[in-house]
């Protein structure tokens, strides 16, 4: 006789359906983002409604040629200064590194005075500099002088702004051209050296790719800052773009429109170096962050336009298998 096994009944109670997921409400965050809003609907509303803003007066001389030669003037300060600055605070990082102590001291001093005291002062010194140095001559020591030249002659206003800004500027270069060399793992200099590779080739290939990582961000912030800090030589007479701007004003009385040009101006080439400095860091981020770089805002726009493409094909699909049906 044959004894057969029958499985034992399913007596155990079916599990209930996953709840559905809630996302958590921020009722604090949604009134803050209204709040928001209101405030810069009513400051929007305010500034383009005011009547004093003149903005019929804005428009007539955002492009005139005055205030287009002073924008230019101040674009070439800018990159003069830039260019002059990180080169000469280039050198003064290699200074601050090396191991003569001499060379490292004079690096040392020159960073420390030109941080020390403010800009204007120093533009001031640089435009009275004749005071001290009435002729500047080149000859041989203790000999006879080959040619002289009059101080007042060789130091012009535009000169001068960019002597005093470049050695301002560089002294704030060397400094972050410093701490970006710094920043690069010892060991992998080490290792560049263990395998024999060349001085030029381990600065090239392995220290200046991931120094920049750390000098592009402090740079550009120190580019927008050259750019709207030339406006301090408008007290030379140096006529850049705040100059024209106050030129116009001081004959037209009309004060709030001009300083308004110029501020748009400042905006408007601020935001095109803030686009260049956020692809550049992206160009040097390169191969540091894990799951790749985030896209960008250009791509961010493709992907939601690729998305709300999707749902309208989806939808007409949806519409049109419902009316066969």
């Amino acid at each position: 006789m044959a004894v057969v096994l029958s499985p034992p009944p399913d007596t155990a109670t079916p599990l209930p359906d996953d709840p559905p997921i809630v996302p958590r409400r921020r009722p604090g965050r949604w009134a803050a983002s209204a709040l928001a809003l209101l405030v810069l609907a009513l400051v929007l509303n305010s500034v383009l409604r005011n009547p004093a803003f003149q903005w019929d007066v804005v428009a007539q001389y955002f492009s005139t040629t005055a205030i287009v030669r002073g924008l230019l003037l101040t674009l070439w300060l800018t990159a003069a200064v830039m260019v002059l600055g990180f080169a000469l605070g280039t050198l003064l990082a290699v200074l601050r590194l090396t191991d003569n102590p001499l060379l490292r001291s004079l690096s040392w001093g020159f960073v420390w005075i030109f941080r020390s005291t403010p800009l204007l002062v120093q533009l001031l010194f640089w435009f009275n500099i004749g005071a001290l140095y009435p002729t500047l001559g080149l000859g041989i020591p203790f000999g006879p002088e080959l040619f002289t030249v009059k101080t007042v002659n060789l130091f012009g206003p535009t000169l001068t702004a960019v002597i005093g800004l470049t050695l301002h500027e560089a002294a704030y270069a060397a400094e972050v051209v410093r701490g970006g060399i710094l920043s690069v793992d010892h060991g992998q200099l080490e290792a560049a050296q263990a395998l024999g590779l060349r001085r030029t080739r381990v600065l090239r290939r392995i220290v200046v790719p991931q120094a920049m990582r750390s000098i592009v961000p402090t740079a550009g912030n120190m580019l927008i800052g050259t750019l709207k800090g030339t406006s301090i030589v408008s007290v030379l007479a140096v006529q850049d773009l705040l100059y024209s701007a106050q030129l116009i004003y001081n004959q037209t009385y009309q004060v709030i429109p001009l300083l308004l040009v110029a501020t748009l101006w400042y905006v408007a080439v601020t935001s095109v170096l803030s686009i260049g400095q956020y692809y550049l860091e992206r160009y040097y981020a390169r191969g540091s962050t894990r799951g790749g770089l985030p896209p960008t805002p250009w791509q961010r726009l493709r992907a939601l336009a690729a998305r709300a493409s999707s749902a309208g094909t989806s939808a007409g699909t949806s519409a049109g298998t419902g009316a066969r049906a």
